[in-house]
């Protein structure tokens, strides 16, 4: 299994992502402020992944804190985690499940909160995986059999702890016997589809092939995609779903083309807070991502750009929502809240 991220005696270990797939390089975090910026930069990228990676970063902070000034200091880790990337809830789930526990240990030695900070850490991750496992269980039925599955950006071993969402279904449905391939898109500007996606399915040895962002409606319209399968970085309480750029424009092209479209995530990704996706906000990234590849310039200088990192599919171009909990239809306002309930 990939190891995305990892605590160890050393620090917060992971994978750095914007290193692949030409280089399968590891850094080590040692302090909050590497974790916030690992976040910051996408050396780890995707919903569930920062979640667990705050979490570390919370617990890693801690270890160095002045007792005399814990809650002051405490905060400011908190802050500083939060200020990272807007869009993906698991973030703030993430970091409201530690002050929970930072809360529970008021009183305590410092040795104690640190290590009890330390243990929920290692358990959101170890949840993670388990979770996600899950997700793959409950989404393999919906993955036709001898059919080729759309996917876009990368909701993989990479964006998570450990397994994946969108490719945890694929993943469970290979395990299950069925006979599938992958088309993922490459997902410009930042390419995790081309550079992450691709590289995950050949570790698995589930055959995959690239195709560019705008070859989606092409394949879609031929016959041969059996279904899509997305992950989610927020999920409003209607079913909107925010998903990496470009997401939007694939769910239109599968509906008109009667293409089934599945959105993969953990409960923890629902925020039933907001209404509808009109509220979910989206984080802008910087041009360069755009106007470079791979440091290369590849439009004029001077160049105005647009990079919304995000958008937002309305409901009635989702299918479904797997989770680890069941699988949600719509009426979303209903089946989602039933999920959550227990």
């Amino acid at each position: 299994m990939i190891e995305t991220i990892q605590w160890t005696p050393s620090g917060v270990v992971m994978i750095d992502q914007t290193r692949l797939p030409r280089d399968e390089a590891y850094v080590t975090c040692t302090s909050y402020e590497q974790v916030a910026d690992a976040i910051r930069t996408m050396v780890i990228r995707g919903a569930p992944a920062i979640g667990v990676a705050a979490a570390m970063g919370i617990a890693i902070g801690v270890q160095k804190a002045d007792p005399a000034r814990l809650d002051e200091e405490f905060a400011r880790i908190c802050e500083t985690l939060a200020a990272t990337r807007p869009t993906a809830v698991n973030l703030f789930w993430g970091i409201e499940r530690m002050k929970r526990v930072f809360a529970q240990a008021r009183g305590e030695s410092i040795e104690r909160i640190r290590e009890r900070l330390i243990q929920e850490a290692i358990q959101i991750r170890r949840e993670d995986i388990a979770i996600n496992e899950a997700i793959g269980r409950n989404g393999a039925p919906l993955v036709p059999d001898g059919r080729t599955v759309l996917t876009h950006c990368n909701a993989g071993a990479l964006a998570t702890a450990g397994y994946g969402t969108a490719l945890g279904v694929v993943r469970a449905a290979v395990a299950a016997g069925k006979k599938i391939d992958v088309f993922a898109d490459e997902t410009r500007p930042f390419l995790q589809g081309a550079r992450l996606t691709v590289w995950e399915l050949q570790q698995d040895g589930i055959p995959a092939t690239l195709i560019t962002d705008n070859m989606a409606g092409h394949f879609l319209k031929s016959g041969r995609i059996g279904c899509v399968v997305v992950g989610a970085d927020r999920i409003a309480a209607n079913g909107d779903v925010a998903n990496k750029i470009g997401t939007y424009s694939v769910a239109v092209l599968a509906k008109e083309n009667g293409v089934p479209f599945y959105v993969a995530a953990p409960v923890s990704t629902l925020d039933l807070s907001l209404a509808s996706g009109d509220a979910i906000p989206i984080e802008q990234r910087s041009a360069t991502e755009v106007t470079h590849v791979f440091g290369v310039p590849v439009a004029p200088d001077n160049t105005q750009v647009e990079n919304p990192a995000f958008d937002v599919t309305p409901n009635r171009y989702v299918g479904a929502i797997i989770t680890e909990r069941g699988v949600a239809g719509a009426p979303y306002e209903q089946s989602l809240r039933a999920l959550t309930a227990g």
